[in-house]
């Protein structure tokens, strides 16, 4: 019979070590912006110290939450999460952002819905594979419900717009479906729709198709649209093995942007070198392996299905974030969880890990 214990402490020490090398990181490669912006070079140490506070807060709640709660709670915070996607498109409230409609102005703070839908999702598909897992492999009755549920729900992002969160809320729903037992013939017909979804997205939208022209050559264009995966480049090899060492990167003085938020992978590794990216890039294995053991050992299907959506979640985001900053794939708007410099990002990715050591404590 499961038993509540102290939670996996090796799950709980990669997330405390991703938050630590997050800290010290957001204040290394932001200390030169904070100074020419606000005239204050800990600017950002400061609010991401508050956030990870409120992210710590978060996640010892969760880890506390009763678990059949969070059951019951699944298709209210659904619709709170889609209603909120909905505020971003409204005139005085929504706030743009570089040409974008994905925060909710909450006076000098602001709310990005999409990191709430995220985890709403994953609560809500968790509990639909654990009502009768073996619908899912009927396609009408157990798959096209689930399609049409994530096709609205990435209709609706796309409206702000926002390709990389939707590419992580499919990539971890098709993840779930493929826990769950649905059928191969399936999954490969819906990879296949995704991609051309995806494709049809790209050449909707000129500077979708302006990042896959710079990705495939950045250097045609330098100082265009190749200017962030070349500057990220110019980051990661100078590097080297042990790297320039900490506080001493060459591209923090304002040559690559967002190198706080999307691209801190690129100063880890100018200033820590391979041997820092690849303790990060180790960390996010071990999270996984001990993240999928707790789904492994659940005490039942919903908190099994919860413990692999939130532990892929997570590894995708960081697949997808790591993979942009190095070139292997287009650039998107995607964060590295845990060390990125944001706010709603960082409270409920914690908030999700929350939930994942509260499974912890109940696993076999």
């Amino acid at each position: 019979m499961p038993r509540r214990r102290r939670p996996d402490l090796v799950l709980l020490g990669a997330i405390l070590a991703l938050l630590t090398i997050g800290i010290v990181m957001v204040y290394s490669s932001s200390a030169v912006k904070g100074y020419v912006m606000y005239d204050d070079p800990y600017h950002f140490l400061k609010m991401e110290v508050m956030w990870v506070v409120a992210g710590l807060v978060a996640m010892i709640v969760a880890m506390t939450l009763d678990l059949d709660l969070m059951r019951r709670w699944a298709k209210p915070a659904l619709i709170i999460a889609i209603v909120l996607l909905i505020m971003v498109k409204i005139p005085g409230i929504g706030r743009r952002v570089n040409g974008a409609d994905r925060w909710i102005g909450l006076g000098p703070l602001s709310i990005q819905p999409s990191e709430v839908i995220k985890l709403a999702m994953v609560l809500v598909m968790a509990n639909i594979l654990s009502i009768d897992p073996h619908k899912i492999r009927s396609f009408r009755h157990g798959l096209l419900p689930v399609l049409g549920l994530l096709g609205l729900v990435a209709g609706l992002i796309m409206l702000q717009p926002d390709l990389g969160t939707t590419l992580v809320i499919a990539g971890v729903t098709f993840f779930m479906l493929i826990a769950a037992g649905a059928r191969a013939s399936h999954i490969i017909g819906l990879g296949g729709a995704g991609v051309g979804l995806v494709v049809a997205a790209i050449i909707a939208e000129p500077y979708r198709m302006n990042r896959i022209f710079a990705f495939l050559d950045p250097w045609v264009d330098p100082s265009g649209k190749g200017y962030q995966t070349i500057q990220a480049l110019l980051a990661l090899g100078p590097g080297g093995l042990f790297g320039l060492g900490l506080g001493q990167s060459k591209q923090k003085f304002l040559y690559l942007p967002e190198n706080h938020t999307d691209f801190i992978f690129a100063m880890i590794g100018e200033e820590l070198g391979f041997v820092g990216a690849t303790l990060v890039i180790l960390l996010f294995f071990l999270f996984a392996w001990r993240g999928f053991r707790v789904a492994m050992g659940a005490p039942d299907a919903f908190t099994g299905f919860l413990a692999v959506g939130l532990t892929g979640m997570v590894c995708i985001q960081a697949m997808i974030n790591m993979g942009v900053v190095s070139g292997v794939l287009p650039v998107t708007g995607i964060t590295l969880p845990f060390l990125s410099y944001g706010g709603t990002s960082l409270v409920f990715t914690m908030l999700g890990v929350g939930v994942l050591l509260n499974i912890s404590r109940e696993s076999r």
